[in-house]
C-alpha cells in the first residue's frame, strides 16, 4: 500500500482523500479546542470556539452579518470577473503569439511586484472611498497574476499538439481558438481558482479603509473594541466561502473537462 501512496504524484482514492481532509480539519479544531479551554491560549489573544459560535450568533442576529458577507463577495466577485475578462484573452494572445508576448509580458512581470495595498492612498484620490476603490484595488493585485498565470498555462500545451493539427488541415487562424485554447482551459481554470483566493485577502484590505460594511470592516471595528471572537468569526467566514468557491470550481472542472483528468 506505501509503494503504491507515498510515491512521487501518486494517487488516492476519493474516500481517503475525504477521511484525511476531514481528519485534518479535526485535529486543527480539537487543537484549538484543548489549546483555549484548558488556558494555555489567553482568551484575550484567541477566544474558545464555544465563545467563537456566541458571536457568531450574535453577530448574525444584532449586527446583520449576513450583509456583510454579501458585501464582501460582490466586491470580491466584481473585481474578479472583470481581471478575468481582461487577462483570458490577453493571456491566450500573449502565451501564443510571441511579440504580444514581448510587448506585454515585461510590463505585467513588472506591474505583479508592486504591493497592491500602497496604491489605497492613490486609489482614494483618484476615484474616491467608495465602491469602485475598492473593486479597483482586487483588480490590482489580481488582474497582474492572472494574466502571467494564463499566459504559462497556454506554454504548457504541448507544441506536438499545434504540430498534428497543422497536419490535419488546421488553419494557423484557428490554432488558438481550436486547439491551444480547449487545451489549455483545465489549467486556466485551476488558476481563476487560486486567484479568486487571492482575491478574497485584498477585499479585507479595501475594506479596512474607508468602508461602513463589509466582512473586513466589521473584523476592524471588533479589533478596536478588542472583540477577539467576532475577528475569528469574520476569518472563519472568508475561509469557508473560500472553501465553497473553490469547491465550485473543481466541480467545474470535472464536469467540463472530465477528459483532462
Amino acid at each position: 500500500m506505501k509503494q503504491r501512496v507515498f510515491i512521487p504524484q501518486g494517487s488516492i482514492s476519493k474516500h481517503a482523500y475525504t477521511v484525511l481532509a476531514v481528519l485534518t480539519f479535526a485535529f486543527v479544531f480539537f487543537a484549538w479546542f484543548f489549546l483555549t479551554n484548558a488556558g494555555i491560549v489567553d482568551p484575550s489573544f484567541m477566544p474558545t470556539p464555544q465563545h467563537t459560535v456566541d458571536s457568531a450568533v450574535q453577530l448574525f442576529e444584532t449586527h446583520d452579518f449576513i450583509k456583510d458577507i454579501g458585501i464582501s463577495t460582490y466586491r470580491v466577485l466584481a473585481g474578479f470577473l472583470i481581471s478575468a475578462v481582461v487577462a483570458l484573452p490577453l493571456g491566450l494572445l500573449i502565451g501564443t503569439y510571441a511579440p504580444i508576448d514581448a510587448l506585454i509580458e515585461p510590463l505585467m512581470s513588472f506591474v505583479r511586484y508592486l504591493p497592491a495595498t500602497a496604491f489605497i492612498p492613490l486609489f482614494i484620490l483618484w476615484i474616491g472611498i467608495d465602491e469602485s476603490e475598492k473593486i479597483a484595488l482586487i483588480i490590482m493585485g489580481s488582474l497582474p497574476q492572472l494574466l502571467l498565470m494564463v499566459a504559462v498555462d497556454v506554454r504548457k500545451v504541448p507544441h506536438d499538439l499545434v504540430e498534428v493539427s497543422y497536419t490535419l488541415g488546421t488553419k494557423p487562424s484557428h490554432v488558438l481558438w481550436k486547439v491551444i485554447l480547449p487545451a489549455s482551459m483545465p489549467h486556466i481554470l485551476d488558476s481563476l481558482r487560486m486567484v479568486l483566493g487571492w482575491a478574497w485577502t485584498y477585499v479585507v484590505v479595501a475594506e479596512m479603509v474607508g468602508a461602513s460594511a463589509g466582512i473586513g470592516y466589521m473584523m476592524i471595528q471588533s479589533q478596536r473594541m478588542l472583540n477577539v471572537g467576532n475577528i475569528f468569526v469574520g476569518l472563519l467566514a472568508i475561509g469557508l466561502l473560500g472553501l465553497f468557491f473553490d469547491c465550485v470550481f473543481k466541480l467545474m472542472n470535472k464536469v467540463f473537462f472530465r477528459w483532462s483528468e
